[in-house]
């Protein structure tokens, strides 16, 4: 079928394709969906359209709350992702925060780089700041490839320490509400998420889970 290129028409083709066999597969799909919204799993990773949030891990729609941004950073000045959070925490009573970073981020390049793309600069800044902290171990790595591996590891843990530390987790904690944070790397190469060894249940649980995490990647440049 031939569309023309500049109109959305191969999209909305998709969409009626899809929707047809999810309907097929399973009649009462969408009817499940608007009367609840009722994931497990809040999902904070970086805008690339190569890395499918919800795809990767085989989830069907309804079952991952999702917030992107270039090089998945978490301010704590950003109300958009802080307000992504709460919903999902206080509302949507997630159990597991994902924060998922992915190698070759173009965000976390230039940041390394200390490249001038544009407004984006100004957000990076944050990763580089991670850059800075972890400079032993960035610079222990023999190549730049595996430097870029490294920062995009670090700037993950670094992040969920930010979400950590978020009122809205906090809080979370205080009144009982069980809820983990998790640090996740994902390859473009194979596909695959490999665990940073960092699940966090309790507040008590950060220095040391956050210490591990840190001297396996140092461990991983030797």
């Amino acid at each position: 079928m031939e569309h023309n290129t500049d109109d959305l028409s191969p999209l909305l083709y998709k969409n009626r394709e899809w929707a047809a066999q999810m309907t097929a597969e399973d009649p009462d799909f969408f009817q499940r969906l608007i009367k609840q919204q009722s994931p497990a799993y809040l999902w904070i990773g970086c805008s690339d359209s190569r890395v499918p949030s919800t795809q990767l891990v085989g989830l069907q729609p309804g079952d991952m709350f999702v917030h992107r941004n270039i090089a998945n950073v978490v301010v704590h000045s950003d109300l958009n992702c802080l307000s992504v959070l709460h919903y999902g925490v206080t509302v949507l009573k997630v159990r597991h925060i994902i924060v998922c970073g992915h190698y070759s981020c173009g965000g976390v390049q230039a940041a390394l780089a200390d490249s001038r793309v544009g407004m984006v600069d100004n957000w990076l800044r944050h990763v580089q700041d991670v850059r800075n902290k972890h400079a032993a171990i960035i610079n222990a790595c023999p190549n730049t490839t595996l430097q870029v591996h490294r920062l995009c590891e670090l700037n993950v843990v670094e992040q969920v320490v930010n979400v950590c530390q978020t009122t809205v987790v906090q809080h979370a904690w205080e009144r009982g509400q069980r809820v983990t944070v998790h640090g996740l790397i994902y390859d473009i190469a194979d596909g695959l998420l490999q665990d940073l060894s960092l699940q966090v249940s309790a507040p008590q649980d950060l220095n040391d889970q956050y210490e591990r995490a840190i001297a396996q990647i140092a461990a991983s440049t030797r």
